[in-house]
């Protein structure tokens, strides 16, 4: 069950003072076969509270393969070899985003950096919870405006690179375009 807190006005503030600039580039997205890699999800991950959809992609395919593959192996006792998935290629143009890879702004918005992305998979949750309200105020604060937030750049946990998540009803449907896709060779 989501739990609701009051939004923090400091975190506001700190969001607000943040230069919101355009997104122009190429981000990569890993999905089961079959799936459109365009079409977000409110799942309650690190980045959204469960509440708005976004669509979590990787400025690299390393990156997004990396984020994928935490997830299709924790927990199991064997890899779901069966399942086939596809790195996607997408072009995406923003009209806003806030840039929070740098680790000082997120440690300063209540982050514990040293434990990003080391948690085991069970006690994950307990990481996401500074995340999620970081993103949530960042959706509160946004739109389809431009000049406004429609996303958010942050640190991939898994791989040295970045992610860029994106506020999916922010976003118009031309924003996005998939250039390729080739299939995950699992390591």
């Amino acid at each position: 069950m989501i739990q609701f807190h009051p939004r923090d006005n400091r975190l506001l503030d700190v969001l607000e003072a943040l230069p919101v600039v355009p997104f122009e580039g190429t981000v990569w997205r890993v999905v089961r076969e079959g799936r459109s890699p365009c079409i977000g999800s409110a799942a309650g991950n690190r980045w959204d509270t469960g509440t708005f959809d976004v669509l979590y992609t990787s400025l690299t395919k390393e990156g997004a393969i990396a984020e994928i593959y935490y997830h299709l192996v924790q927990g199991q006792p064997v890899f779901p070899s069966k399942l086939r998935y596809n790195a996607h290629q997408i072009d995406v143009k923003l009209n806003g985003i806030y840039d929070l890879s740098d680790r000082k702004i997120l440690e300063s918005l209540g982050v514990n950096m040293s434990l990003y992305g080391q948690m085991s998979f069970l006690d994950r949750k307990g990481e996401y919870t500074a995340c999620q309200r970081i993103a949530e105020a960042a959706h509160f604060l946004g739109s389809k405006d431009a000049g406004e937030a429609s996303g958010i750049i942050v640190p991939n946990a898994r791989y040295r690179c970045t992610n860029l998540v994106i506020f999916c009803e922010y976003v118009a449907p031309d924003a996005l375009e998939e250039i390729c896709e080739e299939p995950v060779v699992w390591p």
